[in-house]
């Protein structure tokens, strides 16, 4: 037992170094930088700047939901329809699915930009069917596309899985008693499926609410989001101490967002992990 107890120790080891060097320390350092100044002085003038950026983060924090309740809504059917094939097929389905995420974030956001600019493959196509060409990059709506593109799959495999580990007598006993496709979804699947719906929508708004990529390459640069923000305060030796406190403030904003969803996932299911 005690050649068992220090094997678990030593193994917890590279786990413990690794937790130190790239999650507590980053935090640190990030605080130690929030308080000061350029003079290493202790001092909250950082923090109290921050409500000159109160509009970047409403419409961060705007543009993240409604790229998530979007998500939720293509997601979750799409999840419920994978569930209810063979599993042969819902192999294949979730390889497709997942295939956009073996590449870049980069490279899809690129992508996506030559489908949907003036000169895109979109617009190329309505001038060959004589319409006028539809200005999409440099707007609202093409950055929240961005982020559904690119984070549909983080909704929809949580509730894949929570839905294909459901009981198929639970769905049976649910037309035995007279429920038809409808009710069976809202009345059956939903319901159990809650703890799946909670981290999708937790997987999808935390990197929508800190993204920059996107926001840059869609937005055109007319969009200045938090990620953008903090990207520009870091380039700057003498801006230091404001991007980390927008990174501190930021980081409460996912932290309260993921004590929130964990208040509605249910006790016998995971809490959602950060």
């Amino acid at each position: 037992m005690k050649n068992r107890s220090f094997l678990e120790k030593a193994a917890a080891v590279p786990h413990a170094v690794w937790a130190v060097l790239f999650i507590l320390a980053p935090l640190v350092i990030v605080c130690y930088f929030a308080f000061t100044d350029s003079y290493g002085t202790f001092t909250f003038d950082n923090i109290s700047l921050l409500t000159g950026y109160t509009h970047i983060f409403v419409l961060s924090v705007c543009f993240a939901l409604i790229a998530t309740v979007i998500c939720l809504l293509i997601g979750y059917p799409l999840a419920f329809f994978l569930s209810r094939l063979s599993p042969r097929t819902q192999k294949i389905f979730v390889v497709l699915l997942m295939l956009p995420m073996w590449i870049s974030l980069l490279i899809r956001t690129y992508s996506l930009m030559a489908l949907l600019d003036n000169g895109g493959l979109l617009n190329s196509l309505l001038s060959a069917l004589g319409f006028a060409k539809a200005k999409i990059v440099g707007t609202s709506g093409a950055v929240i596309l961005g982020m559904v593109y690119d984070f549909l799959p983080y909704m929809v495999l949580p509730i894949y899985t929570g839905l294909s580990k459901l009981d198929i007598h639970y769905f049976e006993a649910a037309s035995d008693l007279g429920c038809n496709g409808v009710k069976t979804l809202f009345r059956v699947a939903l319901p159990l499926s809650v703890p799946g719906i909670v981290s999708g929508v937790t997987m999808v708004f935390v990197p929508s609410i800190s993204t920059f990529y996107i926001s840059q390459k869609l937005g055109g640069g007319s969009f200045d989001l938090i990620g953008d923000t903090i990207e520009r305060q870091f380039q700057n030796v003498s801006t230091y101490n404001i991007g980390a406190a927008i990174s501190l403030v930021m980081m409460i904003l996912i932290l309260i967002s993921v004590a929130v969803m964990n208040r509605f996932s249910d006790d016998e299911g995971e809490e959602i992990m950060v």
